[in-house]
């Protein structure tokens, strides 16, 4: 990851009286974030549960779209490009202030609709389960665990016969596991997208689902 990653900060939030505020962790970024619109919630999840997003940004800089200044939502990072999202209901900035304006014109600006996030509500809702599981065991899942795991699920397994597998240890560890894997990529379960977290979620080593 290179240093541009690490120079971005979000701009400040600023509530209004009375204005929701959320606050999570991220695993990917390591740090807590804060919002205060539920849909930006949700597309930090997507991203944060997307193995191909190197990192990303919320509120990183204003942007010229439509005539129209606004504060841009997130900047994510892939591998060979930024996208640039603005969120349904883009803030407007009305001020004067001399905020300076991000650089479009290495990035793909996005104005995403109420649809793209409902298309992943499914997706949305078992991360949010399993996104605290993560960071309460930070630090805790031996590499040999994950490791071991892997190796399991080369062939697909259910969450019940892997935790069942690894019975001698501490089953929220396991499951832990199991979760971080899907989080880096390292293991796949499409049925997350349609179908709720249960113990007959299967879970997939990537190579086995290549």
């Amino acid at each position: 990851m290179d240093d541009s990653l690490h120079m971005m900060q979000p701009v400040a939030l600023a509530r209004t009286r009375g204005a929701h505020r959320f606050e999570v962790f991220s695993p990917k970024l390591k740090r807590r974030l804060t919002f205060d619109r539920r849909c930006a919630v949700d597309e930090w999840i997507v991203l944060e549960s997307d193995p191909a997003v190197r990192a990303f940004c919320e509120r990183p800089g204003f942007v010229q779209f439509g005539g129209q200044r606004f504060l841009a939502d997130f900047l994510v990072y892939y591998a060979d490009r930024q996208d640039l999202l603005l969120l349904p209901d883009p803030v407007a900035v009305q001020d004067g202030k001399p905020h300076a304006d991000l650089d479009v014109s290495a990035m793909t600006m996005c104005l995403l609709e109420p649809a793209d996030l409902n298309a992943s509500r499914v997706w949305i809702d078992n991360w949010q389960r399993m996104l605290p599981c993560l960071t309460a065991t930070r630090g805790l899942v031996p590499t040999s665990h994950l490791d071991a795991i892997e190796r399991f699920v080369e062939t697909a397994q259910p969450l019940l016969a892997i935790e069942r597998e690894f019975s001698t240890g501490d089953p929220i560890l396991t499951r832990a596991a199991v979760f971080a894997l899907l989080h880096a990529g390292r293991i796949g379960a499409p049925e997350l997208r349609t179908t709720p977290l249960s113990w007959l979620t299967r879970f997939a080593a990537a190579e086995a689902r290549s």
